[in-house]
């Protein structure tokens, strides 16, 4: 049944019904179709009057440019509303994707370097990754600082050791992408499945509930009676004759699989300025971002602001989400691009570092002392002439 039942048998389907009912199924399947000009002047025109509450109505009846600015104002805003929030679970679930293929190679570059390189067997390299979920990696990472402060251990132990963190933390890292895969993905199929709710279509319509509630169900019937006799037209031995074919949840769970269409999202002002944002990016992408920081900008990337703001539907972008994904598809992910980034991530500071000259050090005393003394003179005035008495 789902292989015959296709998003052009659908669309076909619903233009052949009339206006009316063509109108009703478009707006609840807002987000796959949208609402012509003929539609909407069909339905500024079909709005009950609030001036004709007695009499007859108007023979001849005339639409005025306030009520079509009315319902197209309103389509765009409920047709953004659900096309924003299928493209922002759509994002998601594709950067999660993204995320956790990227930490899978980094877990695989870094256990490949310690059993090559540093020649640690693979029963080590098991205990390393069992023990992700306790391990705790701040407090090993300032002791193996320390360590090297002090000249306690060697370049190879300190990134050896540094390898083993980041592969605890990595595989961490991907039991949460896992987590919100998930959630993100049992919301799109809620989503799918959710057509226009009734008070949502009265808004646009601006029509009783009571005669909303008999249309639905009207053209509902017509439309599910037309899409199985369109079916047994193109198979009649698949297709029973009569039966209960929930052909309403086909039709959403068809049009669900249709590609998401990309909005053109502005910078609205995550982490102040776009060059910010982008380096953040990157350094999350990679999973260095802290385990601590990491959910709060993980959620600012969802909701689109800061994530100690309130939010509201219209003002979430999915820019933040666009970004991330442009940021993934840069990544270099071959292995030695990996473990070059490993290597260079997990190498100890190097001490060697240039000290100051005694010329460096008098000069910049030479330089401060110019700027005191300039404010010096700017306060008793021996600059403003004018101003002395």
């Amino acid at each position: 049944m789902s292989a015959l039942l296709t998003p052009e048998l659908i669309a076909s389907t619903i233009e052949q019904a009339p206006i009316q009912g063509r109108i009703m199924l478009k707006l609840l399947l807002l987000q796959h179709f949208d609402i012509t000009p003929e539609e909407i002047s069909h339905i500024a025109a079909d709005r009950p009057d609030p001036r004709c509450v007695a009499g007859s109505k108007p023979i001849h009846q005339m639409v005025k440019q306030d009520a079509l600015r009315d319902v197209t104002n309103r389509r765009d805003e409920y047709r953004r509303r659900v096309r924003l929030r299928r493209e922002r679970l759509w994002l998601q679930m594709e950067a999660m994707k993204g995320m956790i293929a990227l930490a899978e190679g980094q877990v695989r570059a870094a256990a490949d370097l310690l059993r090559t390189r540093y020649k640690l067997d693979p029963a080590a390299v098991d205990a390393i990754k069992q023990g992700a979920r306790a391990a705790v990696p701040k407090p090993a990472i300032r002791s193996l600082n320390r360590r090297w402060d002090e000249d306690d251990i060697s370049a190879e132990a300190y990134q050896e050791a540094r390898l083993g963190l980041e592969i605890q933390a990595q595989l961490r890292l991907m039991e949460k992408y896992k987590k919100r895969l998930e959630v993100s993905e049992r919301e799109w199929k809620s989503i799918n499945a959710a057509p226009l709710q009734d008070h949502e279509i009265g808004h646009i319509w601006g029509i009783p509930a009571g005669s909303l509630a008999g249309r639905k169900v009207k053209h509902l019937h017509q439309y599910l009676h037309a899409i199985q006799t369109n079916l047994q037209k193109a198979s009649p031995q698949t297709v029973p004759a009569t039966g209960a074919l929930d052909l309403w949840k086909e039709t959403l769970a068809v049009l669900g699989e249709r590609p998401v269409e990309r909005s053109i999202a502005h910078y609205d002002g995550l982490e102040r300025t776009e060059e910010a944002l982008v380096e953040k990016l990157r350094t999350f992408a990679w999973g260095t971002l802290g385990e601590d920081l990491e959910a709060k900008f993980w959620l600012s990337l969802v909701h689109g602001a800061s994530s100690n703001a309130v939010h509201s539907e219209n003002a979430r972008s999915v820019f933040g989400l666009q970004r991330l994904l442009a940021v993934l598809s840069e990544i270099d992910s071959s292995p030695d691009a990996l473990e070059e980034e490993l290597l260079a991530r997990t190498a100890p500071i190097p001490k060697d570092a240039p000290a100051l000259t005694d010329g460096t050090i008098q000069s910049d005393a030479e330089k401060i002392g110019q700027m005191q003394q300039h404010v010096l003179n700017s306060f008793i005035g021996e600059l403003h002439n004018d101003l002395q008495r």
